[in-house]
């Protein structure tokens, strides 16, 4: 019997950057219900706040919700509010180290980014975070800019070289992350693990990215069941079979 499922949140639980839809906030209503439910993605915790929770009455729910930014290098859990469990923040000289890095790695592949709309590097605390055509891009434009991740690959092979001492993982549509090493969403799910008091083998993952290299590998290496999937239509199926089985 399984305690808990866990979703990535852009390409799986919603499009990039955007907000849940009607039918997937009903369908994740209707499995909080019946389980614990994580969501644990690349995006900060005002992403969450824009594209998961403003999606979500506020009733006692919540309380099944847990909720890992950035990779799961932070941690909510919903109590009379939302609380922040840890933080696993990097250094101002991490950082720094981190967005040199980026900065050279972008300039030296051999493709072209053109038009950015917003921050290209983004300080997430606990992550810095690349997204190559900027945090506001059109949902069109990056969804054709490296649907293979090919252009995202060139890059991580450099940073893999010049920032060895990092975790470096691509997820979206258009990033790569950057977090302390073995920060990554392995630990976020052994948090869950220690907090929510459930093992392992109790849990479900669901995600875009688990091939190597991906933001969900980390996932799967830890032994959780792991279920790939393409697109959030393909996830409202799969949620639809899990509340149907429960």
């Amino acid at each position: 019997m399984k305690k808990l499922v866990i979703f990535d949140l852009d390409g799986t639980l919603a499009e990039s950057k955007s907000s849940l839809d009607a039918e997937m906030s009903a369908l994740l209503q209707d499995l909080l219900k019946r389980v614990k439910v994580a969501v644990i993605s690349g995006g900060d915790w005002p992403q969450f706040e824009k594209q998961l929770l403003a999606n979500f009455p506020v009733n006692g729910l919540l309380d099944n919700l847990s909720i890992l930014p950035t990779c799961g290098t932070k941690f909510y859990k919903y109590a009379n509010g939302w609380e922040k469990i840890y933080a696993e923040n990097l250094s101002i000289k991490e950082k720094e180290k981190i967005i040199h890095a980026l900065k050279e790695a972008s300039s030296t592949v051999d493709f072209k980014i053109g038009k950015t709309w917003g921050e290209v590097i983004e300080d997430r605390g606990s992550q810095i975070t690349f997204s190559a055509l900027g945090q506001n891009a059109p949902l069109e434009k990056k969804k054709t800019w490296d649907p293979d991740f090919a252009k995202r690959k060139k890059i991580k092979a450099i940073l893999d070289q010049r920032i060895p001492e990092f975790s470096i993982r691509m997820g979206g549509t258009t990033s790569v992350d950057v977090t302390k090493p073995g920060i990554d969403k392995a630990y976020g799910i052994n948090k869950l693990k220690d907090i929510l008091g459930i093992e392992l083998s109790e849990m479900i993952f669901i995600g875009d990215a688990l091939f190597p290299g991906g933001n969900d590998y980390p996932v799967k290496q830890t032994g959780v069941v792991s279920i790939s999937v393409r697109d959030p239509h393909e996830a409202k199926r799969i949620i639809e079979t899990i509340n149907a089985c429960l």
